[in-house]
């Protein structure tokens, strides 16, 4: 089959991509390298540089396809508060302008990449996708009005739509014969790579924001899923669509690991100290996000097959390495 990736040079765009290349597919990778490397984009693949808004519409029509992957979304959140103009504009407005190009020349499923962060501080443990939706920032409420937007999208134009909600992706896709897949965001807001970058002597030190929180140890605490075991999803996704539906999956190991557990993980995993300062807690940080992913696993057949944190993180060092 072949398929458009939007944004196939970013770190889960290219995992995903990579996947979909050994899975005998073929590819077209649309990416405006605002935030991806065109190093990253996988051999093999038809690449396009450019944005969404501008250039979509030139690529499908082009050629057929059998669906979009669409990863081509800003996902700083401190950025989107300081300008939520440029994310409504490029994840929800742009969005809008790929799925009135696809009407157009007919292709049949859309995967989209959503967040976790949809949800808000939910009180509701593990979260469920019957959770209220509560987006706390620009960049949440961005994939909240897409994920909205699809249902009424799909039942309208008959198309074959799914949102993959996600729980902060890490580690790496490690090929020792071809390009591998890591985290390369700059700059970089992400926890894990923020760590190896003190191990790694980058950093002086870790800003620990708040150890006073209502959990074991006091610090935040996140789902982690190996970007491997989430690529996977995407595939399994593709193959469950059925035109006139909206499905909605989260996507995390249904484990919670604190910042201090992240950070013994990587001490342990590097052999390096990480130094940690406190710092005050961050307005809006919220305290506990753990996934239920049982819908996916039911329904997709999808199982994580690496979701100890010592894992994720050794695969993410290797990757730097």
């Amino acid at each position: 089959m072949r398929f458009l990736v939007t944004g196939g040079a970013g770190y889960i765009g290219s995992t995903v991509t990579t996947l979909l290349i050994e899975d005998g597919h073929e590819v077209t990778v649309l990416d405006d390298l605002s935030c991806g490397h065109a190093s990253a984009v996988p051999d093999g693949v038809t690449f396009v540089r450019g944005s969404v808004q501008d250039t979509a519409e030139e690529v499908l029509a082009a050629r057929s396809y059998d669906g979009v992957l669409h990863f081509a979304g800003f996902i700083q959140v401190a950025e989107s508060v300081a300008e939520p103009e440029r994310y409504w504009n490029n994840n929800v407005a742009a969005t809008i302008k790929l799925l009135e190009a696809m009407h157009r020349h007919g292709v049949p499923r859309l995967v989209f990449s959503s967040t976790g962060t949809v949800y808000g501080d939910t009180a509701q443990l593990p979260i469920t996708e019957s959770a209220p939706i509560a987006p706390l920032n620009p960049y949440a409420a961005t994939k909240a009005a897409v994920d909205t937007m699809l249902t009424g999208y799909a039942t309208a134009r008959d198309v074959a739509a799914t949102s993959l909600r996600y729980f902060n992706a890490s580690g790496a896709l490690l090929r020792p014969h071809g390009k591998s897949c890591g985290e390369r965001h700059d700059p970089e807001s992400h926890l894990i790579p923020l760590v190896l970058e003190v191990a790694a002597g980058e950093r002086e030190f870790l800003p620990l924001y708040g150890d006073d929180y209502d959990t074991t140890d006091g610090t935040c605490v996140r789902d982690y899923i190996h970007v491997a075991d989430l690529a996977s999803a995407h595939l399994l996704a593709l193959a469950k669509t059925r035109p006139g539906e909206h499905a909605v999956y989260n996507l995390g190991n249904g484990l919670g690991y604190s910042n201090l557990q992240v950070v013994q993980a990587v001490r342990d995993v590097t052999g390096h100290p990480v130094p940690v300062k406190l710092a005050p807690r961050r307005p809006g940080d919220i305290v506990t996000q753990v996934a239920s992913s049982a819908k996916a696993m039911t329904e997709l057949g999808w199982r994580p097959t690496r979701p100890d944190l010592h894992d994720i993180v050794a695969d993410a060092w290797a990757f730097r390495s």
